[in-house]
């Protein structure tokens, strides 16, 4: 049953590959656990004992409740097509972690990442300073980024593929807008014909590994931050539109969040601030 329940979650659910490969490696995990039992025959104590053991073995809390979600889709799948009777995960409690707030850029040090770093001429200097820009201007996913065709673009707006398959429409600043139409100059030159907006020196589709070197490469250039990912940039985008007055549901929607609880972690970032210049500012603070 974890064949089929691995093909609905890439057929029906529109999940991506990475996420169904992520339920796998926790089911096969599992299995073995059971020493090859049937999951479908799975007891509770036998799931609570493997939460146990993952524990035990050191894995973090917030990977740990992960597996714990992937058992829970799993058999409340299996309920659905009346393959048991019971969800032997229905106990399971996800265990306690540290809420941990979005790392991002200080305004200045973004302001840096685009006005003082000096990029290579020609095509891979507008190429990954382009990289930098979307991530930052549209506060896109990784995989999101990858996946922008040249027909997405369209003058001041791109048009991307997010979760659960869906597209949503972002608007391009002005710069960003600039930047893009010398970009696709610079590529043509390059005798491209990719269908890919963004690629590499090769003229093929930029990879995962790529823009994450790339883009730590440049943020360690302006940033002492110890984490230095295309998704702090992302981070970034929504701190800085909300410290700006933005209202959250528009940040919602910006950032393909399914609800706005996934968007309420950067209001802490923000109050942070707010309780900074509190501090310097206020006599009796």
């Amino acid at each position: 049953m974890v064949d089929f329940f691995l093909s609905y979650l890439q057929n029906e659910r529109r999940l991506s590959p990475h996420t169904v490969l992520g339920y796998k490696t926790d089911l096969l995990q599992l299995s073995d656990f059971l020493t090859g039992k049937p999951l479908e025959s799975a007891q509770p104590d036998e799931l609570r004992s493997w939460v146990v053991s993952l524990s035990e073995s050191g894995l973090e809390n917030t990977s740990i409740n992960r597996k714990i979600a992937s058992l829970r889709a799993f058999y409340k799948f299996l309920v659905r097509r009346k393959k048991i009777s019971k969800d032997p995960s229905d106990l399971l409690k996800s265990l306690k972690t540290p809420k941990k707030l979005p790392a991002f850029l200080e305004e200045k040090s973004t302001a840096n990442l685009f006005e003082l770093i000096e990029y290579e001429e020609g095509f891979t200097g507008v190429r990954d300073k382009l990289i930098l820009e979307l991530l930052y201007g549209t506060g896109i996913r990784l995989s999101e980024l990858i996946g922008i065709r040249e027909a997405d673009v369209d003058y001041n707006r791109v048009k991307v593929l997010g979760k659960r398959a869906k597209y949503r429409i972002i608007p391009l600043h002005e710069n960003l807008v600039s930047l893009i139409s010398r970009y696709r100059e610079l590529k043509k030159e390059q005798g491209s014909h990719q269908e890919h907006l963004l690629v590499t020196d090769k003229m093929e589709p930029l990879y995962p590994v790529f823009v994450q070197r790339k883009v730590k490469h440049y943020i360690r250039q302006v940033s002492t931050l110890q984490k230095k990912s295309p998704h702090v940039l992302r981070h970034t985008f929504a701190t800085h539109l909300l410290n700006h007055g933005a209202d959250l549901n528009a940040i919602k929607e910006l950032l393909g969040h399914a609800n706005l609880s996934a968007t309420q972690i950067y209001t802490h970032n923000s109050i942070s601030q707010l309780k900074e210049v509190f501090k310097k500012a206020h006599p009796k603070a």
